[in-house]
């Protein structure tokens, strides 16, 4: 079944999150992480960002890709957005760190290609 316009938005806000995660953890070990609340803010917020999105795709289309789990990204941001105190940072950074760059390959091919500009 082909992507519609909305869905591939919502797969696009989705690795835009994830690719903005890395791109605020790539100078930073998991102690600096621990101790930044800066650091820390800006990753949750694209990992609610990124929830989301994934909240909004069909049923349908979350089905065909059993592959990526749905369920726990989605999970993920109700806890961030709504169990804020419920927070443990050590299995963030552990979710930022193993995760998400295998969430990044699994996205990846979902999209169809893209003008260079729009990219």
């Amino acid at each position: 079944m082909p992507l519609s316009n909305r869905e591939a938005g919502y797969i696009w806000d989705m690795l835009q999150a994830a690719r903005r995660r890395q791109q605020f953890t790539t100078d930073f070990d998991r102690e600096e992480y621990l101790e930044s609340i800066l650091i820390q803010s800006a990753v949750e917020r694209q990992l609610e960002i990124l929830g989301e999105a994934a909240r909004r795709l069909s049923e349908a289309f979350l089905q065909e890709h059993p592959e990526i789990p749905w369920s726990d990204i989605i999970g993920l941001r109700n806890v961030i957005a709504h169990q804020y105190d419920d927070l443990e940072l050590q299995q963030l950074w552990s979710v930022v760190t193993e995760n998400i760059p295998e969430l990044i390959q699994q996205l990846e091919p979902l999209l169809p290609d893209m003008p260079p500009d729009i990219e």
